[in-house]
């Protein structure tokens, strides 16, 4: 479709009742009509343009800002440990032993509780079958006891961030006894 005025040159008739009725004030009207229109959709245009822009920069910031504050509730839950172990350290010189590991004790227990806040979860899978997607094995040991492919021990617990693995459990895996010489 082209534009009236996009013509090569082509004469187009006018319809006579049209040709009537216009007068140079008419066309000078209409024409004032459609650049107001063309002036108002321009304007329109320019705000949609500048709220688009300002709508990627309000999320660009809030990108940059969620990826510097993403932690935060994590290092607030944090704090409560740290706390724990400054009185713990500043207790130890006098306090009696057992004391100590209960202190201890408690102080691992708000880790765990804020690792659980934080969707952490531990791998300790020992005694559960070896799987290389969540396990590392250090060494295979023969055993009898244990069917081979057995996590007998855990070296280094794992660690797993809402279900994406942060770090494998180092663990020591059951194999087949060795056969005696004959």
């Amino acid at each position: 479709m082209t534009h009236p005025s996009d013509t090569d040159g082509e004469s187009h008739e006018v319809p006579a009742e049209a040709a009537a009725g216009t007068t140079p004030g008419t066309l000078e009207a209409e024409l004032a009509e459609a650049r107001a229109k063309a002036d108002e959709h321009w304007n329109s245009y320019l705000r949609a343009v500048a709220e688009t822009d300002n709508v990627r920069k309000r999320a660009q910031r809030d990108v940059e800002a969620a990826g510097r504050y993403a932690i935060e509730r994590f290092a607030a839950e944090l704090l409560d440990v740290r706390d724990s172990l400054e009185l713990g350290v500043a207790a130890g010189a006098s306090a009696e032993p057992a004391r100590l590991v209960v202190g201890m004790e408690a102080t691992l227990r708000l880790l765990n509780r804020a690792f659980e806040k934080s969707g952490l979860s531990v791998l300790d899978p020992a005694g559960q079958s070896f799987n290389p997607e969540y396990h590392e094995a250090m060494a295979a040991q023969p055993s009898a006891d244990h069917p081979p492919g057995t996590v007998l021990a855990v070296v280094q617990k794992g660690y797993v961030l809402n279900g994406r693995l942060l770090r494998p459990a180092r663990v020591l895996v059951a194999r087949a006894p060795d056969s005696a010489p004959n």
